[in-house]
């Protein structure tokens, strides 16, 4: 089933590159939404747009996946605490970008320790720039770098999960982690997924349509019915919900290769519509769609 995302929504999702700190983060209210056997999502709302943290809690500690903005710690602190008393022992990037890597040098200077793929730390030790936007984000100072890296895979065994760190190749950048907690049957997944329509694809930082339609369908296999999938942005969702985003993509990438052997221009790709069904003709779609289609025709 088709969904057009309204063109004001898509709009405040794909600026995401754009928000800076001049932001109300007073505003922002913590709601924690319980998942399944331990596991909770916290989300943010009421500033600017941020990323879903995964929690884990239990006896062995508290484990998270991002930490959003650091002028939000403490507001994710105290929504941690009233789930336990045991402070944040690992910190998971799922990706290297600041809405959900910003609070690392906070969590790292209270001691935990932060993990990712090898990549993510590579970015975060020097100044990047965001596609699309042209965002500078700076380099981590050493208490936010993430202090314990890998390539393919990580297996924790944490809280009475096997918890699996899963690197599917550049998506949307080069550095995603999914985390898997296999007992309890949930996933977090970055900005692989989200639930805004179009992904921002971060192609100045390895991040491609083609590989992140591969790595969605890699997840896909890697879970079941019954999994319950955490998005980067947005509400909880099923496997369903990740098949049908993946054929979204698939089907725009269709369109695109297709103008591209057609030979048209970008304005003539433009004008074709790609995004038609999934998101409202607008100037943020038209960049989105700019930026997908010079993955194909620089080939």
């Amino acid at each position: 089933m088709t969904r057009i995302i309204p063109g004001s929504l898509l709009a405040i999702f794909l600026s995401i590159p754009l928000l800076g700190f001049a932001q109300d983060f007073d505003a922002v209210q913590i709601t924690t939404i319980p998942v399944r056997d331990g596991i909770y999502m916290l989300q943010g709302s009421g500033g600017p747009i941020m990323g879903n943290i995964g929690v884990s809690i239990g006896d062995d500690g508290t484990m998270i996946v991002d930490d959003q903005f650091a002028s939000l710690t403490d507001k994710i602190v105290a929504a941690i605490g009233a789930l336990t008393d045991k402070p944040v022992s690992f910190v998971v990037n799922s990706h290297f970008h600041f809405d959900h890597t910003g609070g690392n040098t906070n969590f790292g200077r209270a001691g935990a320790y932060i993990v990712a793929q090898d990549n993510s730390r590579k970015r975060m030790e020097s100044t990047q720039v965001l596609s699309g936007s042209g965002r500078v984000q700076e380099p981590y100072e050493a208490a936010g770098l993430p202090k314990i890296t890998f390539f393919d895979d990580m297996r924790f065994y944490f809280n009475g999960n096997t918890v699996d760190l899963v690197y599917t190749g550049n998506g949307h950048t080069d550095g995603d982690a999914q985390v898997y907690w296999r007992e309890a049957n949930v996933i977090h997944l970055g900005d692989m997924y989200v639930r805004y329509g179009l992904p921002f694809i971060d192609r100045d930082n390895g991040g491609t349509a083609d590989g992140m339609i591969d790595a969605i369908m890699n997840i896909a296999n890697l879970i079941n019915e019954e999994t319950i999938i955490i998005p980067g942005h947005g509400e909880l969702a099923t496997r369903a919900d990740l098949l049908e985003y993946h054929d979204m993509l698939v089907v725009i990438r269709g369109r695109l290769v297709r103008a591209k052997v057609q030979g048209l221009t970008e304005a003539e790709m433009i004008a074709t519509n790609p995004a038609e069904g999934y998101a409202a003709a607008n100037e943020r779609t038209t960049g989105w769609l700019q930026q997908a289609y010079a993955e194909y025709t620089s080939r």
